[in-house]
């Protein structure tokens, strides 16, 4: 999907692996309205898959109960940087990065992302669950 077509709800994450059959498939929340976006993981617990911001370039962690890995990508979806944050963190913009990826301290590492890695997004068909809808 291009820029724009991204919608609030729910799909899967597909990092390649070295061979076909060692892709990881990953649960994916996406989250693209405004409200959503600012939210963020902000108030959850844990997280067991990954959450999609789009459009987005930067991150923050205050209020944030746990560490988390932040993968920033670009309009290919290929991976520009990766970073485990602490909870209260402001790091940098990037700015060739379009959208980014949360997930909880140490699964990237884990699921194989790393800068270079180009990955595959799909979302779910019909509408979003209650609890992603815009506020």
């Amino acid at each position: 999907m291009g820029m724009g077509m991204w919608r609030n709800g729910s799909g899967r994450l597909t990092v390649p692996g070295a061979d076909p059959g060692l892709d990881r498939r990953v649960d994916l929340e996406i989250a693209a309205s405004y409200g959503t976006r600012r939210r963020g993981l902000l108030g959850w617990a844990g997280i067991e898959g990954a959450l999609l911001i789009t459009p987005c370039n930067s991150v923050h962690t205050f209020r944030m109960r746990f560490p988390i890995d932040v993968a920033y990508l670009d309009r290919e979806l290929t991976v520009v940087d990766v970073q485990t944050l602490k909870p209260g963190r402001f790091p940098l913009p990037r700015w060739r990065a379009r959208h980014v990826l949360e997930a909880e301290g140490g699964a990237m590492a884990r699921w194989g992302l790393r800068p270079g890695v180009r990955v595959i997004i799909h979302q779910d068909a019909g509408a979003p669950p209650p609890d992603c809808r815009p506020v």
